[in-house]
């Protein structure tokens, strides 16, 4: 992460000030947009990955990292970016997270090799992890506690989702009339507008009281975390004994070791260990590693199998997703109203067996596949499960801590969620190639990509023993 400036950020201003200064819409608008580049990268690549291969030459090893390298450090920088923007200044973390994802942006875009664009996604990943943060700060300190805090959050919760849900159609629609390289370059404009608005419109504020970045802390999860999966993709080549996979695995646990060691000692942690021992926080997210680690792959293997398989282009793959959007976001909107009739545990366990229900559908996917039974009746099942999943889990895992920690727990959630769809983004990968093999026919691939799902569903329902077993049943229980 790059150095901050060294001069004081202006102190906090009032809110009806603030509001004078930048209308309510405008503030709203720049933050959105974005928080909206930074959730769409997730998702945009997904569709594109199959012509990013023949366009740079990449492995399966190499396309694996176009999409985790984005990952990993989006998720290991989190909470050091939302730290950040309280000592720095919001405004100022917003704008220089805006400029390093629009900076590797076009990096990407322009790679000519491999190795490029991986490095281009890694600083993409810092630069969202410092912008994600911030623009919801900006947002709960621009309005005033209330009905416009709220409804300025929610409006921001789904631009979020929204993002995610047409990445597929928009990385679709780009590769297929431009190139690949547009849904790394449409980020180019978008990002300097975004920035442009930044700059003239938003006000500068920050927390008054000194606080210290915990950077050894980041780079230590997130260098540990890289390694680990980095040492399971080499074992599908080599094999789990072979040293160029056991040495890396191996060292990524001493670092997260070291992680936990630096955190248990600094007086400004990045991850405050005392939280887990709440037990809502400790089970929610190690549910959510878990849970993270099954659905994050689908669109990945997906978009695969789509393409490769069924020979769709990236327009027909983009366009098929649309279903499986629709039901994410759909689930997402209505858990909250269904937690409170059934509880939010409850929910939680039901919409992961929703989704192992589907991965099960789905592992039975083959060669000459249908659409309505190959993608859309799995899919539905997948992406409705995984919106119904998220809100419960997240609310119990929120539910035991103080109303100070409120905003940390939240974070600690979804680095959770992005850390096991790493992890799990490799791990399933291995599977399918173990299976795929040497010869990579449609057959074998369909066989590969069916079994990925077969084991996440295994993952899955690991996840639903441990909500069942650990999760809290009522909020007012969550603590120990």
């Amino acid at each position: 992460m790059s150095s901050m400036p060294s001069t004081a950020a202006s102190t906090e201003v009032p809110d009806d000030i603030r509001q004078r200064t930048s209308p309510a819409w405008l503030v709203t608008l720049l933050v959105c947009a974005g928080q909206f580049l930074v959730v769409l990268d997730v998702s945009v690549v997904n569709v594109a990955l199959p012509a990013m291969r023949g366009g740079l030459g990449l492995s399966e090893l190499g396309l694996q990292w176009v999409v985790n390298a984005y990952v990993i450090t989006f998720a290991g920088f989190m909470l050091l970016g939302g730290r950040a923007a309280d000592i720095f200044g919001r405004k100022r973390i917003f704008v220089v997270g805006l400029v390093l994802f629009t900076i590797a942006s076009l990096a990407g875009g322009l790679a000519q090799e491999g190795w490029q664009l991986v490095a281009a996604r890694t600083v993409q990943g810092v630069g969202a992890a410092v912008l994600s943060p911030a623009s919801l700060t900006i947002l709960t300190t621009s309005f005033p506690a209330g009905h416009a805090r709220t409804r300025a959050i929610a409006t921001w919760t789904a631009v979020g989702a929204g993002g995610g849900a047409v990445g597929g159609l928009v990385g679709g629609v780009l590769t297929e009339y431009l190139s690949w390289r547009w849904v790394l370059l449409i980020n180019v404009p978008v990002g300097a507008l975004v920035l442009a608005g930044a700059a003239l419109w938003l006000t500068e504020s920050r927390r008054s009281e000194g606080r210290r970045l915990d950077i050894p802390g980041a780079l230590l999860v997130t260098g540990g975390l890289a390694l680990v999966a980095y040492g399971i993709v080499q074992t599908e080549s080599k094999g789990w004994t072979a040293p160029v996979a056991l040495l890396p695995m191996t060292a990524g646990l001493v670092v997260i070791a070291a992680f936990v060691t630096v955190e248990a000692r600094t007086k400004a942690p990045l991850m405050p260990l005392k939280l887990f021992r709440i037990r809502s926080v400790s089970s929610a997210n190690a549910a959510m590693v878990l849970a993270g680690a099954a659905m994050f792959s689908m669109w990945y293997f997906l978009s695969l199998y789509m393409q490769n398989v069924l020979g769709y282009t990236p327009l027909q793959a983009g366009l098929s997703f649309i279903p499986h959007s629709l039901s994410i976001v759909l689930g997402s909107k209505i858990a909250p109203r269904l937690m409170h009739r059934t509880g939010a545990k409850n929910l939680a366990i039901t919409g992961a067996l929703i989704s192992a229900a589907g991965m099960v559908w789905q592992s039975r996917m083959s060669a000459d596949g249908a659409y309505l039974t190959d993608i859309l009746g799995p899919g539905i099942l997948m992406a409705l499960g995984a919106g119904l999943t998220a809100t419960p889990v997240a609310s119990l895992g929120t539910s035991g801590a103080d109303p100070s920690d409120q905003g940390l727990v939240s974070g600690l959630i979804n680095t959770s969620r992005q850390m096991g769809g790493a992890l799990g983004l490799s791990i399933l990968s291995t599977v399918a190639a173990s299976r795929i093999g040497s010869g990579g026919g449609k057959s074998a691939m369909a066989g590969g990509y069916g079994l990925a799902f077969g084991v996440g569903s295994l993952i899955l329902l690991g996840s639903v023993l441990m909500m069942v077993l650990t999760l809290p049943r009522h909020h007012d229980t969550a603590r120990n």
